[in-house]
């Protein structure tokens, strides 16, 4: 699966997902793109966004994208509080919707 990662996840974040293809915004070369264009262009080319920002799924309407947006919920973004939820990630990936988002802790 093609996966992207927020500016706000940490990119070694990425080495907890394997089997999978992860980029970052910042690798991708968007960094600095706002969340609704953001995901519009992520949608052209990703199976999956994670994100930790609590605030995109009531910032944006997320059934015009085509891909599932995966929110991290730990204390920080720092890679000790979100790594941890790796395990549940990558159980609920499979079965994450388009358009909608899925919760990845508490």
């Amino acid at each position: 699966m093609n996966i992207l990662l927020d500016e706000c996840v940490p990119a070694r974040f990425a080495q907890s997902l394997s089997g999978h293809y992860i980029m970052t915004v910042q690798r991708r070369g968007w960094a600095g793109i706002k969340n609704g264009d953001l995901l519009v262009l992520a949608g052209k080319e990703f199976d999956a966004f994670i994100t930790v920002d609590r605030k995109l799924a009531t910032q944006h309407d997320l059934t015009k994208i085509k891909m599932p947006a995966l929110l991290l919920r730990a204390r920080t973004n720092r890679l000790e509080d979100i790594r941890p939820l790796a395990a549940e990630l990558l159980h609920k990936l499979a079965d994450a919707k388009s358009g909608a988002q899925t919760v990845i802790g508490k």
